[in-house]
């Protein structure tokens, strides 16, 4: 497809990851199927501990060495020292009632030997739930301006997206300041672009995407406000305070009263059904406000 020529900025569909279990390792995809809750399959499971409230990196860096392989049939877990889990796609045990941040939601338990496994790896009381596609958790309407935009059990919206650029602009910092360059893992999106400055996805009202099938667009709704998780390295699940302290002299948004941000909570606006690939074009509208 060609984009019109109003388009404010254009690029190219960089990466594409898939976070089946919240907190957990990502995947890196070619192509991904776009559903209205986001990418298919990204955050559809997570774990919970003896309450039901979720667990993440926050306290457990150790979630960070989980690492799924998504396959036809079954999603395979694995971790050091433990044997592969498999968890069917098609397969839940029982009912749950579960808690991500504020929100308490219908979910289904995966049962004793998936709860025994995280129990085991995490060493604590915990299980693992998948979400209940039949309930729609909505996104933060003052963010979407009153539009419903359904998500699983990310952290509150559909799709993350973030800019090749923006990451090479931290990395020129960390290496100026003495420290290794970090990967975007650590940011875990599901959408990264190249061909445009750093952090113009701040500025991004519409993002568009050519896929053959019909045109994709993305509404970029509310900053990224940043935790602790992107100092914990993904390979060793340790953490210095080295992302967050070369972040902090440059990326506290005003929007977010200050708080540091890195790439832009987006939902579905249009294509929904259409498969995202590596390569595909992109073009968007910037907001000036």
């Amino acid at each position: 497809m060609s984009f019109r020529a109003d388009h404010d900025l254009t690029g190219t569909v960089a990466r594409l990851f898939i976070h089946p279990v919240k907190s957990c390792a990502g995947i890196e995809v070619q192509q991904a199927l776009l559903t209205d809750t986001g990418l298919d399959l990204d955050r559809a499971w997570m774990v919970v501990d003896a309450q039901g409230v979720f667990l993440s990196q926050r306290t457990l860096p150790r979630m960070a060495l989980i690492r799924p392989q998504l396959r036809s049939d079954d999603l395979v877990l694995r971790a050091p020292g433990m044997l592969a889990l498999h968890v069917a796609l098609d397969r839940v045990e029982q009912p749950a009632t579960v808690q991500v941040w504020d929100d308490t939601v219908p979910a289904w338990d995966m049962g004793d030997l998936a709860a025994q496994w995280f129990s085991d790896f995490l060493g604590l009381r915990c299980r693992l739930v998948r979400f209940d596609p039949e309930y729609r958790r909505l996104s933060s309407l003052r963010w979407t301006g009153g539009i419903e935009a359904p998500t699983q059990f990310a952290d509150g919206f559909p799709l993350l997206v973030a800019s090749q650029g923006s990451l090479d602009g931290l990395n020129e910092r960390l290496l100026a300041a003495g420290e290794g360059a970090v990967g975007m893992e650590r940011f875990r999106p599901n959408l990264v672009i190249a061909g445009v400055e750093a952090h113009d996805e701040d500025r991004i009202d519409e993002l568009f995407i050519g896929t053959g099938e019909g045109e994709v667009r993305l509404q970029l709704v509310k900053p990224c406000t940043r935790c602790p998780i992107p100092n914990i390295d993904p390979a060793t699940a340790e953490s210095t305070p080295a992302v967050s302290t070369a972040l902090r002299r440059y990326r506290r948004d005003p929007r977010m009263d200050g708080a540091i941000t890195f790439a832009m909570n987006a939902i579905v606006r249009e294509g929904s059904g259409t498969v995202l690939r590596v390569g595909q074009p992109v073009a968007a509208n910037l907001r000036f406000d």
